[in-house]
């Protein structure tokens, strides 16, 4: 019987994932998969893994046991950050696990082992698309904000806020990853969406902690 994992999120507290726990338990019994663990968490989408303790309590678990699939109800369940969402399935396919998506019914694995070439190009594409939306979602914030300083509204820290080296260390902690890799500003930013101006603060951080 192939040994398999749930995960769960939703993003705030008011929801909740018992809909999607159980309709992934339903299907494991359907296709006699042994549930050996299952997590779930509140949190946004938009937070980098390191940030998400179910998430990153899965994959630990993943690379110490036994496991050959992880079940998820949807894409955006697992992550709304594309390089995180990717990376996940990359760490997931060398680990021989294969991701399934409910919601499509679509395996990153095939029976041999090998990766799927139609759900990775269909799961890149639906992972630009959350990336999308999300970029629309703050563009659309961002529009909000300025029409209230326009009439007059205060937003933002206080006069006089800057964020410590730490703050920035943690806020930016995938772009310093990726800036370690010797990856170069223009790259990180199309990646990960943060400004060169921004990525050249964080690279001075990285200098410092070297």
């Amino acid at each position: 019987m192939k040994r398999v994992v749930i995960y769960a999120r939703v993003s705030t507290n008011s929801q909740d994932y018992d809909r999607q726990i159980s309709d992934l338990r339903e299907y494991a019994k359907k296709m006699d998969y042994i549930v050996v663990k299952e997590f779930s968490e509140k949190i946004s989408g938009a937070k980098k893994v390191a940030d998400r303790y179910a998430l990153s309590e899965l994959l630990d678990y993943v690379r110490n046991n036994k496991v050959d699939k992880v079940l998820i109800y949807e894409c955006s369940r697992l992550s709304r950050r594309i390089v995180d969402f990717l990376q996940v399935i990359e760490e997931l396919n060398e680990q021989k696990v294969s991701l399934y998506i409910h919601q499509n019914g679509l395996e990153t694995l095939l029976e041999d082992g090998s990766i799927n070439p139609i759900a990775s190009l269909v799961l890149g594409i639906i992972a630009q698309f959350n990336s999308m939306e999300r970029s629309l979602i703050r563009s659309r914030m961002k529009s909000g904000y300025e029409h209230f300083r326009d009439k007059g509204g205060k937003v933002g820290r206080k006069t006089g806020y800057r964020k410590t080296q730490d703050d920035m260390r943690e806020e930016y902690a995938e772009e310093i990853r990726l800036l370690k890799k010797g990856i170069s500003l223009r790259n990180v930013s199309k990646i990960t969406k943060t400004s060169v101006n921004t990525l050249r603060k964080v690279r001075d951080l990285t200098i410092i902690t070297c």
